[in-house]
């Protein structure tokens, strides 16, 4: 399904219950697209514990680029999209998304009047320059419960645990992860749970 949005088409992939008890949106990496194993790792459990998922593919991405350009672009194109699927499922949102997917869903998620963010490899700071901290992204959300979920090799660096309401490292795994999706798992459902 296409959205048109301030910021070029966006692509989305709707996978839903008859009666979802929530609705996760989930949105991808600068380079990357929305099939990554642990963004689909989410979705299964989201589905186990009766949401739905909406995967974002953003629209410089759609639009063929690597780079995501300006942040506020990005997040004005992310609450588009929130608006048109608010509008269909009057459910509690959540959402959330991997590297500078995890970006946008924190920086808007007050605006998206979002219930809860899950962060998958958030990009605490560029590698090598963590004088650059993005910890104020990852505070933006206030309130909203936060759940951030990083490889214990990431260059791009590990939030603290007062950075959000959890955070959860997995071992041996740097900015993508190649394993440790069962860890994903037992973490991200019983947390998707309180929403069912």
């Amino acid at each position: 399904m296409r959205i048109e949005t301030p910021a070029g088409p966006a692509e989305l992939e709707l996978d839903q219950p008859r009666d979802p008890a929530f609705l996760l949106m989930l949105t991808h990496g600068s380079g990357g697209g929305v099939d990554t194993k642990d963004l689909l790792v989410v979705r299964d459990c989201a589905l186990q514990v009766g949401g739905g998922v909406a995967r974002v593919l953003q629209p410089y991405r759609v639009a063929g680029r690597r780079a995501p350009g300006s942040a506020a672009k990005q997040d004005d194109a992310w609450l588009e999209i929130v608006a048109y699927l608010r509008e269909r499922f009057p459910v509690p949102l959540l959402q959330g998304g991997r590297s500078n997917g995890a970006r946008v869903a924190c920086r808007t998620a007050v605006a998206a009047q979002a219930h809860a963010v899950l962060a998958l490899s958030f990009p605490l700071h560029p590698p090598g320059k963590p004088e650059k901290s993005r910890r104020d992204e990852l505070r933006a959300p206030g309130d909203i419960d936060v759940l951030v979920i990083n490889g214990a090799n990431d260059p791009f660096g590990i939030p603290d645990p007062g950075d959000a309401a959890t955070v959860q490292v997995i071992p041996g795994q740097a900015h993508s992860f190649r394993a440790g999706f069962d860890l994903i798992a037992e973490t991200v459902t019983p947390w998707l749970a309180r929403w069912s």
